[in-house]
């Protein structure tokens, strides 16, 4: 990595740990160079503007989520494996980032819904891409017959989603320790009701696994 990529791979560190805590609205030029200790002239050479910065950080977190969620769930076979890997993974995420403050995505999703513009349309866009990496994982499982024929995709992808928006806030805004617990109970109850349960096995490894994924 030639040493311009390594220092912008340093800056855009240091700014999704501040988006984390302030949110991209509280992510500034200034702010970052406070942090970073680099002038506001060379971190304009990187970014351009404010909005540059904010779309690099989105950028970063796709990366992360290729990284950190998806990468290491598509080593899964295709069906429930695959999707338990994803929905795991996603509900830890933030922790492997080391991400102090939480998830910077849904808490861009609430900063901007109002405000049109580049930023809005790249948040939304990888949320519906996620969405939908979801919802091709839960037709994967039906082709699979792991899930029942009639399940709707889309519907049971929209309740996984809402589970990790659920944990995020009780486990952000509440502190409560045993959120990302609660979400992947919730979570395999949801299977269970299309059919796909846990095996017996897996249903008693699943306080280890949920405790781990707790970390926030």
């Amino acid at each position: 990595m030639r040493k311009g990529q390594q220092t912008r791979t340093a800056i855009l560190e240091q700014a999704l740990a501040i988006a984390s805590q302030a949110g991209l609205a509280g992510l500034t030029i200034g702010t970052l160079a406070e942090r970073s200790g680099l002038s506001k002239s060379g971190l304009f050479a990187h970014f351009g503007s404010k909005e540059g910065l904010q779309l690099a950080v989105i950028q970063g977190v796709r990366q992360l989520y290729s990284d950190l969620v998806f990468q290491p769930a598509i080593q899964q076979q295709p069906g429930l494996s695959r999707l338990r890997a994803i929905v795991e993974n996603w509900l830890k995420w933030t922790a492997s980032a080391k991400l102090p403050g939480g998830c910077i995505m849904t808490a861009a999703a609430y900063e901007f819904d109002d405000w049109p513009g580049p930023v809005r349309e790249l948040v939304s866009q990888s949320l519906r891409e996620l969405r939908k990496t979801l919802a091709r994982s839960v037709r994967l499982a039906m082709e699979a017959g792991q899930l029942h024929q009639d399940t709707d995709a889309d519907q049971l992808a929209f309740e996984i989603f809402s589970l990790y928006l659920g944990a995020q806030l009780d486990a952000r805004l509440f502190g409560d320790p045993h959120a990302y617990e609660r979400a992947l109970v919730a979570f395999e109850n949801l299977l269970e009701r299309h059919g796909g349960g846990e095996t017996p096995a897996r249903a008693g490894d699943r306080p280890a696994r949920a405790a781990a994924s707790g970390a926030h």
